[in-house]
């Protein structure tokens, strides 16, 4: 376990310095297609389209970028739709972690056209797609198990949000709370080390400064804490509509009797149209964040930012077009928690409420409520501002929101398309049950002992004997000393065959010993054909038998002994094979 542990944080490493340089590339590609459709100029200077002076003609600018999205997604790939995240939550549970390596080329590609034509979306959705694509395509070239594949992913998608941001320790609570679904060694070590590599490119290839600096902001008192709490609560309900709000837009392009390509056209109609009047809802708008944070925000401003933007984010985002959530659920969030700010202070003149702090807690809440990643968003929000007089109202916001939140929506914005499916995404992170059992504890005697100098005939005959308590295709071979030779498939069996049993063995021989945990037992049972294994001691001798159905046995006896369901089986398809063959012998005994 050690040695996959050290190959996988290298690989993972590695990967990381890839991405990092991936995530500089798509800010210049957007920053460069930024300048080109807004102001006509070669360049890579980093620029929004809210300085533009094309006048009513920018409306026609994110509709070409559309088209151009909607062309590569049907004739390049449909993967490349969406905002990232659940994407890449979909192939962790559903694909056993493998993204078709174009997604590594299409994904930022077409999010920098979108983006750079005026889409109100971040970067961070599509480098944390195209970093899990990178992650899963090495983890299929050097031949890895789903697991192994799985942490790959993650690993690369979180060090691109690192290498965006900076914020390595937020980056790592986001693989635990959306893509690992665990927390052990294997997973985290690797995960932990990408982000540290992709915080390390962050500071080389962009700054060391945090993202969203922001003035100081005061400590608070017990009443500016508790109104934090409420405006969480409040920032909570409202997040949850919001998600809502994605998936029914995304029913409304449904029922439209036109091919999907040209659905992110018709959402950017009302992007161009909106960013007309509001040019500072185009754009990935870090520099609205920014302005936020500083809490000196004209009221229009603010209005226009939690209003307006959401409008245009949740038509274009619901069209299917590519693009990230957390920058635009960080502007609205935090607009919004502006507003409220500056409403408490006109209904409570002398309340100690600080419009900057809003604004933070705001932020936080919109994204802790709308994707259920609680620590995430505390996390984030303190690493990107440096502001650590904002934990506390950080803390009571956030999980405010996420409270109100739960209760309000089963899914979120992140699990709904999965859940749409009939997957459900874990929701909690409990061990893996099959890793707390010993094959000790479920290991059985059989009760035909076959001997490998006995023929194929005296075999079929102790069968016959025992027909009735062994139902099971291979049979344990052992030595007259009861060492283990190998599998007997029972189909071989025949009174007339006369040959030797030892040349008959199946060419597959797996076997575990009684200090193994049954997760191995799965993944043997899953990689080779016997549907028993035989249990050794120290010096190679057959001590008995595990079965299939005897897993399935341990497994519900455990689970009730919980009162729930166990994380292992969510998504997991060698388990569910493995319970399909358990209930069938289960059935047939």
């Amino acid at each position: 376990m050690s040695r996959r542990v050290l190959y996988l944080s290298m690989q993972a490493g590695i990967n990381a310095l890839a991405i990092g340089f991936v995530a500089k590339g798509l800010v210049m590609l957007i920053s460069l297609i930024t300048n080109l459709s807004f102001y006509g100029r070669f360049s890579f200077e980093e620029a929004g389209p809210a300085g533009n002076h094309l006048g009513w003609i920018v409306i026609f600018i994110p509709i070409i970028g559309s088209l151009i999205v909607g062309v590569m997604a049907r004739f390049g790939s449909k993967a490349i739709r969406g905002h990232g995240i659940p994407e890449a939550m979909e192939n962790i549970i559903l694909n056993d972690s493998k993204i078709p390596p174009v997604i590594t080329l299409l994904k930022p590609l077409s999010a920098a056209i979108s983006i750079g034509t005026g889409g109100p979306f971040g970067a961070e959705g599509p480098i944390i797609a195209t970093g899990g694509a990178i992650g899963s395509f090495t983890g299929q070239v050097i031949h890895i198990s789903a697991a192994e594949r799985k942490v790959l992913l993650a690993a690369g998608a979180c060090a691109g949000m690192a290498a965006i941001f900076g914020s390595p320790l937020a980056a790592i609570l986001l693989a635990i709370e959306l893509l690992l679904f665990e927390f052990s060694p294997r997973a985290v070590i690797p995960v932990a080390i990408g982000c540290i590599v992709g915080a390390g490119m962050h500071i080389g290839l962009f700054d060391s400064h945090p993202v969203f600096a922001m003035p100081d902001i005061p400590a608070v008192s017990d009443i500016a804490l508790l109104t934090y709490v409420l405006m969480g609560a409040l920032v909570g309900v409202i997040a949850a509509y919001v998600s809502k709000s994605v998936y029914f837009v995304e029913d409304m392009f449904e029922k439209l009797p036109i091919h999907w390509m040209w659905w992110p056209a018709l959402g950017a109609v009302v992007v161009g149209v909106v960013g007309y009047f509001a040019p500072h809802t185009m754009g990935v708008g870090y520099d609205n964040i920014k302005t936020l944070l500083t809490g000196n925000v004209p009221l229009a401003l603010v209005i226009s930012l939690c209003v307006l933007k959401y409008i245009s984010w949740v038509i274009s985002l619901g069209s299917g077009t590519s693009g990230g959530t957390l920058a635009p659920l960080f502007t609205i969030g935090g607009a919004l928690g502006a507003l409220l700010g500056i409403v408490v202070l006109k209904l409570f003149p002398g309340s100690d409420i600080n419009i900057a702090t809003a604004a933070l807690i705001g932020m936080a809440a919109m994204f802790a409520g709308a994707s259920r990643a609680l620590l995430t968003a505390i996390v984030f929000s303190l690493e990107t501002t440096g502001q650590p007089h904002g934990l506390l109202p950080l803390i009571g916001a956030c999980t405010a929101a996420y409270f109100v939140s739960f209760f309000l929506m089963k899914g979120s914005i992140m699990t709904e398309k999965i859940r749409r499916r009939g997957v459900t995404a874990p929701d909690e992170y409990t061990p893996d049950i099959l890793q707390l059992i010993n094959v000790a504890a479920v290991v059985s005697t059989s009760p035909v002992n076959l001997r490998s100098n006995m023929t194929v005939a005296q075999a079929y005959s102790l069968l016959q004997e025992h027909s009735s308590p062994y139902y099971y295709q291979y049979l344990p071979v052992t030595d007259e000393e009861g060492h283990f030779k190998g599998y007997l498939n029972r189909t071989c069996l025949s009174a007339s065959n006369t040959s030797p049993i030892n040349e008959n063995l199946a060419a597959a021989a797996p076997y575990v010993y009684g200090s193994d945990d049954i997760n191995l037992v799965t993944e043997l049972f899953d990689s080779y054909p016997p549907d028993i294994l035989a249990v050794l001691d120290a010096n190679k001798k057959v001590t008995g038998m595990v079965t299939a159905d005897a897993v399935l046995r341990a497994y519900g006896e455990r689970r009730k002994a919980d009162g729930r369901y166990h994380s292992a089986f969510y998504g997991n398809t060698r388990l569910l094979r493995l319970m399909a063959r358990g209930k069938r012998l289960l059935a047939r005994s």
